[in-house]
């Protein structure tokens, strides 16, 4: 049996390797991936705020060798959900099964402005160039905005707010600064209220300047202005946006979206079309759009796909958990435990701000990386 896997995030990397380890060469799973390497969320912001070099946290897909399992660097230029093939820059692939974790697309250009006079931190290529432009930087006013919904990793911009609050602090220049953080959300994390209240707490702190049920709909480059969904401006200096995202345009031309995203049975993440599967940022489950929903989500895949090939096995049901580690600054870590199940409010649970956490982080990564690729990896902070 042939598994296609679009993608190689969190959904399609554990799904490879959960296949791997219980099937190995059983299977033949084609993983296929425009890029050449993998780069946690949180290690973006790493090598943004100077805490880490690009070299130490991109992991190369040439490093992967498992069992039954081949990697494939091209672009994919079709997907025929009926059919379960894809066409690409390699030639042309078909499967028994055909999972598609093609995540997001971010579209910097959808926001008038953001390309002419701000910078995205969501990209790895953003989050890099980032690196140099905040080294830069002489201090002024910082604003960390969204602009538009949904976007993935709902904390991030309270993170970014509150790194970049250390990043000038070390610098000596936060004095002569503002930062302001732009959410539309009337809390920074509406499924945990103790994380939300933590957080608004940690922010009066530190003077940062917190803008709730609002978005960023442009930039006036010319007059250092941002353009907020309420017809008010701020001024700005450093603008750091979480850009448009889209589905990417390949599914989009597929049929398997609807509504901007791809729908999927929320119990088994199986599509419209038999035998197609979809994991992540790309789907509209109901989760939000972070990598530990991704991974869980390929993890509920993987059981179905191997209860076709076992007889008489009930495979699990996605539940709809996840938990999420949230930077707080000065060296602390909280992690929020939520699970989002169909019909119901999601709820979340908050531990932490603590270093013990911000070691747990830590070992979140390093383990991942030792489970996909087979070798050792640590953070560094």
């Amino acid at each position: 049996m042939r598994i296609l896997v679009l993608g190689a995030g969190f959904g399609g990397l554990e799904l490879s390797t959960r296949l791997s380890e219980e099937f190995g060469d059983e299977l033949d799973v084609v993983l296929i991936d425009k890029g050449d390497g993998f780069v946690f969320g949180f290690s973006k912001l790493d090598v943004m705020f100077g805490r880490a070099l690009p070299s130490a946290v991109v992991h190369p897909y040439s490093d992967l060798a498992k069992p039954g399992l081949r990697f494939v660097q091209t672009t994919i230029r079709s997907i025929d959900p009926s059919a379960r093939r894809v066409e690409t820059d390699a030639g042309a692939f078909e499967g028994d099964i055909m999972v598609v974790a093609l995540g997001a697309d971010l579209d910097p250009s959808a926001t008038p402005g953001l390309v002419e006079g701000g910078h995205e931190f969501y990209t790895v290529a953003g989050a890099f160039a980032l690196r140099d432009v905040l080294a830069r930087f002489d201090g002024g006013a910082v604003v960390v905005a969204v602009t538009s919904t949904p976007f993935k990793c709902p904390p991030a911009p309270s993170e970014a707010a509150l790194l970049m609050h250390d990043y000038l602090t070390g610098r000596g220049i936060r004095e002569g600064s503002e930062i302001s953080l732009v959410m539309p959300f009337g809390v920074p994390i509406p499924p945990s209220p103790g994380a939300s209240e933590a957080l608004l707490v940690t922010f009066a702190e530190r003077g940062i300047s917190w803008y709730p049920e609002r978005l960023v709909r442009g930039l006036d480059p010319d007059r250092r202005r941002v353009l907020l969904s309420d017809g008010e401006e701020m001024p700005y200096d450093l603008f750091l946006g979480v850009p448009v995202h889209r589905v990417p345009p390949v599914v989009a031309e597929s049929g398997l979206a609807v509504g901007g995203w791809v729908p999927v049975d929320p119990r088994t993440l199986e599509t419209a079309f038999p035998g197609v599967y979809a994991v992540g940022d790309v789907t509209s489950v109901g989760t939000p759009k972070a990598g530990v929903f991704a991974e869980g989500q390929a993890s509920v895949v993987a059981e179905q796909i191997g209860a076709r090939l076992r007889d008489g096995t009930e495979p699990a049901t996605y539940d709809g958990h996840g938990v999420c580690y949230l930077e707080f600054g000065h060296d602390l870590v909280a992690k929020v435990d939520v699970t989002f199940m169909s019909g119901q409010a999601p709820v979340g649970d908050l531990e932490g701000p603590s270093a013990a956490l911000a070691a747990d982080k830590g070992d979140f990564g390093a383990s991942r990386i030792r489970r996909w690729f087979d070798r050792t990896w640590a953070p560094v902070w």
